[in-house]
């Protein structure tokens, strides 16, 4: 028997694999519900109110459920709560799962088991299981970084943020421009008496729909070697939408792809019309007055650091997960499997531009049919044994030169995530993927 925790679309992914290859499992999860952190109801997400995909639903969707046709082509996290449930339930999932439920600890049993600690209801109760798949995710532990001094407004992290009336009349500083900041910042122009937002770095910025299409579905028919492919897609990126300076921001010094861009076009329109200016770093911070790094300074009533998040799994050691202290990320083969240990999985420790939850359901049944074949001394599980145990150590960048920040610790290229996933699964038997019909 194994355990996933978590019912997110990770966990819902790697539910639907060990039912699909016959393993029995039980699943955990501390809502009272599915879905992660798409339900917003769930007191650990950290989604917002206008919060919608930042891929489109069709490079997205899991392959064998596809979104309704209805759908918006980036949904809302009301429709996407709707799709899990819907998904949940056809394929009769939600029995396997207990509900409400907090995973205390994980700890090694024995050789080759785990006791797992969970509450319920103020009940504790141990059990073992022969393997631990964690399905938490990566976006729920907020990354808060130190501010230069002393601020005697309000500070919020991105992860508290819902809804802008918290900025009505307020002088508002975002700190960050990631996806999340970005969409804050064009959230609060409405109703916020001033609207700034401060960057550390340049970032490149990609429209969502180009010609009535989204982005992400276009392209990928020619393959273009990687460095011209960034050229060639920095230049289209540049005859869309501009350099970044153009609208006050700094210019990245690194090539597209080299981290994750931002996929909003109404922050450059807002900044364009000066409904928000662009800030510098932050140099000093007194009482309300923030200054930064080219000197100016501005008085705030709210910041909100979007600072993204920071990888945790407080119910289990380090060591067991493979993740040195001081490092960002656990130290995986593919991002999933321990070198060593073949009983414990990071389900979705993975990014990418494009993977969609497909990506991450391949990765599933990978690892569940890891479990399948090793048990049966298949030789191509085998094989991957001794690959992982020999592994240097190399990330599956597709020659990408990533910048070194903590969220790109488990950035993979997606190309060649997917080749390695498929090249493993086909040596293991699995099937062609299972195309499901689409639903209006």
């Amino acid at each position: 028997m194994y355990v996933v925790i978590g019912a997110g679309p990770m966990g819902l992914a790697t539910a639907r694999m060990l039912q699909r290859y016959g393993l029995p499992f039980t699943g955990i999860e501390l809502h009272a519900d599915v879905g992660g952190l798409w339900d917003i109801a769930n007191p650990q997400s950290t989604v917002y109110e206008t919060a919608h995909l930042i891929s489109s639903k069709r490079m997205t969707e899991f392959t064998e459920f596809p979104m309704r046709d209805s759908a918006a082509s980036y949904p809302r996290h009301d429709e996407l709560r709707r799709y899990f449930a819907e998904f949940t339930d056809h394929f009769d999932l939600r029995r396997h799962f207990e509900f409400r439920t907090k995973v205390v600890r994980v700890v090694r049993a024995n050789v080759d088991g785990w006791e797992v600690t969970t509450e319920c209801d103020g009940v504790q109760r141990r059990r073992r299981f022969a393997g631990v798949l964690i399905a938490t995710g990566t976006l729920h532990h907020p990354h808060q970084p130190v501010l230069p001094g002393a601020f005697t407004g309000r500070v919020m992290h991105s992860a508290e943020y819902k809804s802008a009336e918290v900025f009505a009349g307020k002088r508002v500083l975002i700190v960050g421009c990631g996806n999340s900041g970005a969409d804050i910042a064009v959230d609060a122009v409405p109703r916020a008496r001033s609207v700034d937002i401060s960057l550390r770095r340049g970032y490149y910025f990609l429209p969502k729909f180009v010609r009535g299409r989204p982005i992400d579905a276009l392209g990928g028919a020619i393959k273009l070697p990687r460095r011209l492919k960034q050229w060639v897609d920095a230049q289209l990126v540049r005859l869309l939408v501009g350099k970044p300076s153009d609208y006050g921001l700094p210019n990245p010094d690194y090539r597209l792809y080299e981290s994750h861009p931002v996929m909003n076009s109404l922050i450059l329109h807002h900044l364009g019309h000066g409904d928000i200016r662009a800030r510098r770093d932050l140099a000093g911070i007194d009482g309300r007055a923030v200054s930064f790094a080219d000197g100016e300074s501005c008085e705030y009533d709210i910041i909100v650091q979007a600072t993204g998040y920071a990888l945790h799994y407080p119910f289990v050691e380090r060591d067991a997960l493979a993740w040195p202290e001081g490092t960002a990320a656990p130290r995986l083969w593919m991002n999933v499997m321990h070198p060593t240990d073949d009983t414990i999985f990071l389900m979705g420790m993975v990014e990418a531009s494009g993977l969609g939850w497909q990506g991450r359901s391949e990765q599933a049944e990978l690892v569940v049919l890891y479990l399948k074949r090793l048990a049966e001394r298949h030789p191509a599980a085998l094989a991957l044994q001794r690959e992982k145990r020999s592994w240097s150590g190399a990330r599956v960048d597709g020659g990408f030169a990533y910048l070194k920040l903590d969220r790109m610790a488990y950035y993979v290229h997606k190309a060649s995530y997917l080749r390695a996933l498929r090249r493993h699964r086909s040596a293991m038997g699995a099937p062609d993927t299972i195309r499901g019909a689409a639903r209006t």
